[in-house]
């Protein structure tokens, strides 16, 4: 039970890997090391973010028994670089539909619209 957090963290990243790669969103729309670096810009900034609301006694370890236990600092559980990880990844594959949508609309608008 102690993973359980965790391996739904790692469920929902498949998830959105399956999105990515069917619509070619962020990953896999051609430019995999350029959406590695957003994702882990992103992904650090929020680990500094969360490490300095800890510094400053805002952020505290919440106890579960879904959760392993371990923590990468202290009040920072393993749990929460998933969970952080999962926010960029979802955004950034937000901001891909919507931009696949914009330039599809776009594109229906002026009468070029894509016919299958």
């Amino acid at each position: 039970m102690g993973a359980l957090y965790l391996l739904f963290l790692l469920a929902s990243i498949g998830c959105m890997m399956l999105l990515d790669h069917r619509f070619k969103l962020f990953f896999f729309s051609g430019a995999p090391l350029r959406a590695a670096a957003v994702l882990v810009t992103g992904l650090v900034f929020f680990l500094v973010w969360d490490l300095s609301g800890i510094g400053l006694d805002i952020f505290y370890r919440g106890e579960t028994r879904f959760m392993l236990g371990l923590e990468l600092a202290p009040h920072l559980p393993l749990e929460e670089a998933f969970f952080l990880a999962f926010l960029c990844y979802l955004t950034m594959v937000l901001f891909g539909l919507l931009k696949t949508a914009a330039a599809h609309f776009g594109r229906h608008r002026s009468g070029e619209a894509v016919r299958r």
